[in-house]
């Protein structure tokens, strides 16, 4: 995929730079008309289970879908052909120890800007299946967070989510942006969020997933994957599936690669079996450094999913991090993923219609 001339010449590069600065900041963690609307009926909701079972399915807090039409797609100028940003968080601290760490000013100031702008959340697992529930005229974002730091998520005393944590001020930026759906995706590793005892473990791991929020795989022990043999890619998948699953977790349908490195062969990382555990993923996700390609496009690989670090434009991340491409995105406008609202259809500018695999032409809508 070619964005533009010049930051495509150095995304290699910068994939490769993404790994080095993961590496390095591991090395010093510190520990008018409209359409109609389309019915939608909300799950009840489940008492809280044990530890040792899998959590309900949670209460669907997705925006009604409407039915869309040539007309209002073209109206809301829709584009679900468009690029959409998986953003790629690490640790939130009051004063950073390495370049891929955000402050929590840094952090809610980019919330705010993406609530501000039009930009809607959705998790990894939804976008990696392309059931995207935006509201019309919305951009999709998904908010991911790499290694599960103490800093992503905590409760209090009283069982609610820490304000200073990064969900606590993904809840504050949606109270403030109703439009601002308050999700995200967590993918960890043995110590989820910092925790030791299994029952503060199941407790988080349930909250989150009760919430609508997504917990996934990151591996065991976040281990280069090209570094070794192929039973140990399969045992550090698996391992961690087995923890999620005794902390009442579902089954991971999405993970990200530590350092972004793919295991060989890539199809390791999909899907495998290690001692008698089984793991199939929905989406594989990389560590930078560009918009993902749409779900629908017929060159979307579910098996290297692009993402894109948070950081400013100092440095490498002059042209491939957050700050660059959404002020890109903004420039180009025709370029980003705009929903028309219906989860079940693609509305496309007619142009673009030869851009969308050909198992989803049935849905498509071009005007």
């Amino acid at each position: 995929m070619r964005l533009s001339a010049s930051p495509t010449r150095i995304i290699g590069m910068a994939n490769i730079v993404v790994v080095i600065l993961a590496i390095i900041g591991l090395m010093v963690i510190p520990s008018s008309g409209q359409a109609p609307t389309r019915g939608h009926t909300a799950a009840t909701a489940q008492p809280q289970p044990s530890a040792s079972q899998p959590s309900q399915p949670p209460i669907d807090d997705r925006p009604p879908g409407v039915v869309a039409t040539p007309e209002f797609a073209r109206q809301v100028k829709a584009n679900e052909a468009g690029l959409v940003p998986v953003l790629m968080y690490h640790r939130i601290l009051k004063k950073r120890h390495a370049s891929i760490d955000r402050t929590p000013e840094q952090f809610k100031r980019e919330l705010e800007r993406l609530a501000k702008r039009g930009y809607a959340p959705i998790t990894a697992g939804e976008f990696a299946t392309g059931d995207i529930r935006v509201p019309a005229g919305k951009f999709p974002v998904v908010l991911t967070f790499d290694d599960g730091h103490e800093s992503h998520f905590g409760l209090d005393a009283s069982g609610n989510p820490r304000p200073d944590t990064a969900v606590g001020m993904i809840l504050d930026v949606a109270r403030r942006y109703p439009s601002f759906r308050p999700v995200a995706t967590f993918w960890v590793n043995r110590e989820p969020f910092g925790l030791r005892d299994a029952g503060q473990q199941a407790a988080a791991v349930r909250w989150l997933t009760d919430h609508g929020f997504e917990v996934a795989n990151h591996t065991w022990s976040h281990a280069n994957l090209a570094a070794v043999p192929k039973k140990k890619v399969r045992e550090q998948i698996a391992r961690l599936e087995r923890l999620l699953h005794r902390l009442g977790g579902r089954p991971s349908t999405t993970m990200a690669l530590p350092y972004g490195i793919l295991p060989r062969p890539k199809k390791l990382a999909r899907a495998g079996r290690w001692d008698g555990t089984a793991y199939d993923f929905d989406g594989v996700f990389l560590a930078g450094a560009e918009p993902s390609v749409s779900p629908y496009a017929k060159n979307f690989d579910r098996g290297a999913i692009q993402r894109i670090q948070s950081n400013g434009k100092k440095g490498e991340c002059r042209i491939w991090c957050s700050q660059y491409w959404l002020e890109w995105l903004d420039r180009h406008p025709g370029r980003r993923y705009v929903s028309d609202g219906d989860p079940d259809r693609i509305s496309v500018p007619r142009r673009l219609r030869g851009n969308i695999a050909p198992k989803r032409h049935g849905q498509v809508i071009a005007y």
